[in-house]
């Protein structure tokens, strides 16, 4: 055992090498594969973006998703736009803001994947040649853990042709399956620095009004996924008396973890991964990811697996909330696009929806603000604006505003118009009937909502006062 340990370490100092080594070990590396957020490499990142500078390299084509402030500030900076091609799959304000200082020239490149496929569609339908990301210290057996980011990386990390990876003593060290061995890595570089923290997006009294309507549907035994946002965080708080509540989420968040602290969600009731808390990617703040480090109850698996339909379904009771940019009249779910651009990405919200509605008395729930831009747009729209639909009109199920709530399921296209135009902002459903009328989704004589159709009206006077 002694001699065993003894010749991890001296593997390890081996293959521990310089930042700058690293970058250089990229000479014949076409496309670069990056972990996501938390997990993205910062030092690394540094160094690429220095060996393009300096030549030292060939030109990258850069695959990732979520990009955080040290990429915009690297690889993603104005000077290396001839150098990095960058391919998005699902984008963050960082990889926004870059695409505006790299100017209408720029050679951004957004890959369409739903969450679930996309360890698969990087290993299969492109070459993984290179694939760098943070890992935790590497423990006395020769394991490395991918921590907060099992998502495409847990997938990628086994197949990728060159693995680099940068140990952060602040990356914690999670059970599932996540992790990577010593002899599984080409080379290493050692830096440690404090993860990257998202702040949580303040919750507003709209979100509070929508959020109160889906806890309605919400029972003590619920087996719980949780997009980003205010009104998810916010279904969150309001979820603080509940009891014996589960987790098989995407997203492992500061508002979950909270919850399992006070013993809210414990998994007592999950029909599958039963007392477990799986995730596949962690966002939040550093008492999350110590909250995570070493916790035998939080396990992350591959976005293959957590975000599959299939395996979704196995939990009864399921429960997923989402957050959408636009609803069009018969259903359709825009999450992704700002005036036909790219704002964010498909992420895992059609996985959630597929995979809550087919779990045994499953519910999802896309919820929204009835307006955008202070007011001056309505998010219940005509017919969707760009190319995206995140959601189909047959997947939908519960759509809520601050003005109600809707299923969708079992409407007709003429219901599903009267209903959603219920959940509109009242100036503008005027205009909305005449649209849907224009678009035969209702007849000019058709003044009410059909039978059945109505959604289910919060009296908002008395919302204000709970």
């Amino acid at each position: 055992m002694v001699n065993s340990t003894i010749n991890l370490y001296r593997e390890y100092e081996q293959k521990c090498v310089s930042a700058a080594y690293a970058a250089r070990q990229l000479a014949n590396v076409k496309n670069l594969i990056l972990g996501m957020s938390v997990a993205m490499p910062p030092m690394l990142m540094s160094s690429i973006a220095e060996a393009l500078r300096n030549e030292e390299i060939e030109p990258l084509n850069l695959y990732y998703m979520h990009g955080t402030e040290v990429l915009q500030k690297t690889l993603l900076s104005p000077e290396l736009r001839t150098m990095v091609t960058p391919h998005p799959l699902f984008m963050s304000a960082h990889d926004r803001e870059a695409m505006k200082l790299m100017g209408q020239s720029s050679c951004m490149q957004f890959v369409p994947a739903t969450f679930h496929q996309v360890g698969r569609m990087l290993t299969e339908n492109i070459s993984p040649d290179c694939f760098m990301v943070t890992v935790s210290k590497m423990d006395k057996h020769g394991y490395f853990s991918l921590g907060t980011n099992a998502d495409y990386g847990a997938s990628v990390i086994r197949k990728a042709k060159k693995i680099i990876v940068e140990v952060n003593e602040f990356m914690p060290r999670t059970f599932g399956e996540c992790t990577v061995h010593i002899s599984e890595i080409d080379y290493l570089i050692e830096h440690n620095q404090p993860l990257c923290e998202s702040k949580p997006q303040p919750i507003s009294d709209t979100d509070i009004r929508i959020s109160r309507q889906i806890v309605d549907f919400i029972h003590d035994g619920d087996t719980l996924q949780m997009g980003i946002g205010g009104v998810p965080n916010s279904v969150l708080d309001l979820l603080q008396h509940h009891k014996n509540m589960g987790l098989h989420s995407e997203l492992f968040s500061p508002a979950i973890a909270k919850l399992i602290q006070q013993g809210v969600i414990n998994g007592k009731k999950k029909t599958w991964m039963q007392h477990k808390h799986v995730f596949t990617l962690a966002i939040g703040d550093k008492a999350m990811y110590d909250f995570m480090d070493d916790n035998p109850s939080v396990v992350g698996y591959p976005a293959s697996w957590v975000n599959n339909p299939n395996i979704i379904r196995k939990n009864k009771n399921m429960v997923s909330v989402n957050s959408a940019i636009e609803v069009d009249l018969s259903g359709q779910i825009n999450a992704e696009q700002v005036n036909g651009q790219p704002f964010s990405g498909t992420g895992g919200q059609l996985d959630f929806v597929r995979g809550a509605y087919e779990s045994e008395n499953g519910r999802s729930f896309i919820a929204l603000h009835s307006t955008a831009r202070k007011g001056s747009i309505s998010r219940i729209v005509p017919r969707l604006g760009g190319s995206s639909v995140t959601d189909t009109r047959m997947d939908t199920h519960f759509v809520v505003t601050e003005y109600g709530s809707v299923n969708l399921k079992g409407k007709s296209l003429s219901e599903r118009a009267g209903a959603l135009i219920q959940l509109a902002h009242p100036k503008f459903r005027d205009e909305l009937q005449q649209q849907a009328v224009l678009l035969g989704l209702r007849s000019p004589l058709f003044k009410r909502i059909a039978a059945g159709a109505s959604p289910r009206v919060i009296d908002l006077v008395s919302s204000e006062s709970c």
